[in-house]
C-alpha cells in the first residue's frame, strides 16, 4: 500500500476513537500488551515522561518537548489526536514519523493487527513506541489519549508522571464525578515514580495524594510555583487586539532553589492566559528532571517557550488565523476549556463578536451552551466527522439558551460567513471542537 491507502486502511479497519466514540474504547491494555510485546517492548528501551489530565496536557506536552530540544535532547513527542495529518501524532525534535515509516510498520505488522484486532489508537501507541527506540531518542514525551488507568500508553516507566488538571469531560467513559475522572487519571501515578500535578483542586487533590501514597511516589503540586503576567506587558498591549508573546514573570519556590529567592522572565509563544498554568506545570517537570540529571538551564527554558511553536509544530492554541478581521481558533471544548476561551476572548478589545461553532454528539452540551454569550452572532457548522452534531440540532439546542445565528453546511462555509459579515473591528471565533479547529488551521 502506498500512504493514502496505508492511511485509509488504519481510518476504515480499525475503531477510531475520534470517529466513532465510546464504542473504539477499549477497556484493558490487554491489545496494547500483546501488540507491544511481538515489536519486542519497546516502551522499555527509552526513558519518558508521562503526560495526562483534562485539560493542558497536549501544550504541556509541546511545550516541555521544546525545552527538552533546546537543551539539546533527542525528544520524541507523542500526541492525540492530530489537527491535520496523522503523522502530527508522532515526531522527534519537532519532525513528524515520515510516511514511508508509517508504511513500513503496517505493512510489517498487518498480520498482527489482522490477529490481534487493536484498535487504531492502540496500533498507534505500538507505532509511536517502535519508532522512539528504532531512533534511540534520548526521552519522549508521551501523552494519554483518554483517562489515564486504562489507556493505551500507560505500559510505559516513565521517569515521571504529569498530571494538569481534572475537568468534565468524557464522563460516559471515566465518571460522572470529578473523584471518579480523577481516580481515573491518577492511574499513570506508577510505584515509586514522582507525579507532579498541575492544579490544586480541593475536591480531587486526596485522590492524587492517596494514590501517591500507596504507590510510594512524592507529589507536588505545580500551582505552589507564583507565575505572573508581566504588568508592563499587560499594559502595552491593552490597546493592541492580539500579542506576540505572553510575557511572565515565575518566582520559584524556595524549595527548589535552595532557599534563595528565584527569579525567571519568560516569552511564550503560546499566548492563551491559560499558559499561565500550564507553564507552572512544565518548570516543575523541569526541575524534576534536572533533579534526575538532566542538564537544563534557565537559557534552554527561555528559548524553548518562546517558540514551541516553531520547535514542534503545535497549532490551534489560541491561534490567531488573521488580523482582517481578527479570527482567533482555539481547541478547548469542555466546560474548562470554554470557560478559558472566555476570558481570552473578554481581553480582546472588538465592537462584536462573531462565533464559528460546532461540537461532537457525545458532548453534554448544556454546562457549555450554558456558558456563552448571548450578545454575539452564532455561526452553526458540524465538524466533518461520523460523530459530529448536525449543525441543526445544535442551533436549536442554541436557542434554548438564548444563541442565536444560522446553519451552514461546512465549517469554512461558516467561517467565510462570519468573516464576510465581521466589520473591522469585530473578533471571529473558531472553536466549540478539536475537529472544527482541524479544519480552519
Amino acid at each position: 500500500m502506498n500512504y493514502p491507502e496505508t492511511i485509509n486502511y488504519l481510518y476504515s479497519q480499525l475503531p477510531l476513537f475520534t470517529r466513532v466514540g465510546q464504542s473504539a474504547y477499549k477497556a484493558n491494555l490487554d491489545n496494547t500488551i500483546e501488540l507491544c510485546r511481538r515489536l519486542d517492548d519497546p516502551q522499555h528501551k527509552f526513558k519518558s515522561v508521562h503526560i495526562g489530565g483534562t485539560n493542558g496536557k497536549g501544550s504541556t506536552s509541546h511545550m516541555l518537548a521544546a525545552v527538552l530540544q533546546t537543551a539539546g535532547y533527542k525528544t520524541g513527542l507523542y500526541t492525540s489526536p492530530h489537527l491535520k495529518d496523522f503523522r502530527e501524532r508522532i515526531r522527534i525534535n519537532g519532525e513528524m514519523i515520515s510516511e514511508q515509516e508509517v508504511i513500513d510498520f503496517v505493512a510489517e505488522h498487518q498480520p498482527d493487527f489482522e490477529e490481534i484486532r487493536p484498535s487504531f489508537f492502540e496500533m498507534t501507541v505500538g507505532l509511536a513506541f517502535d519508532f522512539f527506540a528504532t531512533e534511540k531518542v534520548d526521552i519522549a514525551i508521551i501523552e494519554v489519549g483518554l483517562g489515564g488507568r486504562l489507556d493505551s500508553t500507560n505500559i510505559i516507566t516513565p521517569l515521571l508522571s504529569v498530571i494538569t488538571n481534572i475537568g468534565w469531560d468524557h464522563m460516559n467513559i471515566l465518571g460522572d464525578t470529578l473523584p471518579l475522572i480523577a481516580a481515573e487519571k491518577a492511574g499513570i501515578i506508577k510505584p515509586n515514580i514522582p507525579v507532579i500535578i498541575g492544579e490544586y483542586q480541593e475536591e480531587v487533590a486526596d485522590v492524587f495524594i492517596a494514590k501517591a501514597k500507596k504507590e510510594n511516589s512524592g507529589i507536588l503540586f505545580a500551582s505552589e510555583m507564583f507565575v505572573d503576567e508581566n504588568q508592563e506587558s499587560r499594559a502595552s498591549n491593552q490597546d493592541k487586539k492580539t500579542k506576540e508573546y505572553l510575557e511572565v514573570t515565575v518566582i520559584y519556590p524556595p524549595e527548589t532553589t535552595d532557599s534563595r529567592l528565584k527569579t525567571l522572565d519568560l516569552k511564550l509563544d503560546l499566548t492563551g492566559s491559560y499558559q499561565l498554568k500550564n507553564v507552572k506545570t512544565v518548570l516543575r517537570t523541569v526541575e524534576e528532571l534536572r533533579r534526575q540529571g538532566f542538564n537544563i538551564t534557565d537559557e534552554h527554558i527561555q528559548t524553548g517557550l518562546r517558540q514551541v511553536k516553531t520547535l514542534t509544530g503545535l497549532h490551534g492554541r489560541w491561534e490567531v488565523l488573521s488580523k482582517h478581521p481578527l479570527t482567533i481558533c482555539d481547541t478547548g471544548h469542555n466546560p474548562e476549556g470554554i470557560n478559558e476561551v472566555l476570558q481570552n476572548i473578554a481581553a480582546v478589545n472588538y465592537d462584536h463578536l462573531h462565533f464559528v461553532i460546532g461540537v461532537v454528539n457525545d458532548k453534554d452540551l448544556s454546562k457549555i451552551l450554558a456558558m456563552l454569550p448571548v450578545d454575539c452572532t452564532y455561526y452553526f457548522c458540524r465538524p466533518d466527522i461520523p460523530r459530529g452534531l448536525e449543525a441543526e440540532n445544535l442551533k436549536l439546542k442554541a436557542e434554548s439558551f438564548g444563541l442565536n445565528g444560522e446553519v451552514y453546511s461546512s465549517v469554512n462555509d461558516a467561517l467565510q460567513a462570519a468573516q464576510k459579515n465581521a466589520g473591522e473591528n469585530d473578533l471571529v471565533f473558531v472553536g466549540g471542537s478539536t475537529f472544527v479547529v482541524a479544519e480552519v488551521v
